[in-house]
């Protein structure tokens, strides 16, 4: 189609004027919304954080659907099995259901490995192409809808989440190394490296950039679960602090 929306450019660049801006728009758009919604009833925010995970879920599956009719789709490439794009399109029924057990296991995903495409981001299109909005909804939203379930509805990762995060996580590994063998694909690049550079490069080669991506998992999830923990200790001297001068 004649259009910016489908015609391919290269404007977006790591650190460039769309990158900062995209991200500044979706830091101010969380905090904006957190505030407002935890000031509504959780009716209202059971139902703002379905509509948050909706919107990403229709961006991979509208995604999706283009590249069929547009073209080119290649089932090797194309299929929505990156964990992203999985995170992307099962993040509503967390929504609805808002099971704890699922909390534990995407609070890990999403931080540990979505929140990294916000800051390298693997993108080169810009505003206003089709995957510029589909990459943004999906990584800044993903980042975002997480953080809105930790503050406005309370949930907080133990330290047993990391082990269930993590079992998890080679479960789904297992899952895309038969799909990859049963239909030559590279989800994950769990067969071999992305054409293009990227951070596994300084990995080491096939397979040892995987035992290494292995090895630093449960290091980002203790950093994840002490953040949290440092997060939850310094809310509560500050509303200790606010309630002696309160007092006083």
């Amino acid at each position: 189609m004649d259009s910016k929306f489908f015609s391919p450019n290269s404007d977006f660049s790591l650190l460039g004027t769309q990158h900062i801006a995209v991200v500044l728009f979706f830091i101010l758009t969380g905090y904006v919304l957190i505030r407002w919604a935890k000031q509504r009833r959780p009716e209202t925010q059971h139902t703002v954080g379905i509509v948050m995970a909706c919107i990403i879920s229709i961006s991979v599956i509208s995604y999706t659907v283009i590249k069929i009719f547009e073209g080119p789709f290649d089932v090797q490439k194309d299929l929505p099995l990156h964990l992203c794009n999985f995170l992307g399109l099962t993040i509503p029924i967390f929504a609805v259901l808002r099971k704890y057990w699922m909390y534990e296991i995407i609070v890990f995903w999403i931080l540990a490995g979505t929140a990294q495409g916000v800051f390298t981001p693997d993108l080169d299109e810009g505003f206003p192409h089709y995957r510029f909005f589909k990459y943004w909804l999906e990584h800044a939203g993903l980042v975002l809808f997480i953080v809105y379930a930790s503050a406005v509805y309370g949930m907080r990762p133990k330290f047993k989440s990391i082990i269930k995060a993590f079992g998890a996580i080679q479960i789904y590994l297992i899952f895309i190394l038969g799909v990859n063998a049963l239909i030559g694909s590279n989800y994950l690049f769990l067969m071999r490296k992305p054409d293009h550079t990227s951070l596994l490069d300084v990995l080491g080669e096939w397979p040892y950039y995987i035992l290494v991506e292995e090895l630093l998992i449960l290091p980002f999830f203790l950093i994840i679960y002490g953040a949290f923990k440092a997060i939850d200790m310094l809310s509560e001297r500050s509303r200790v602090n606010r309630s002696g001068r309160v007092e006083a």
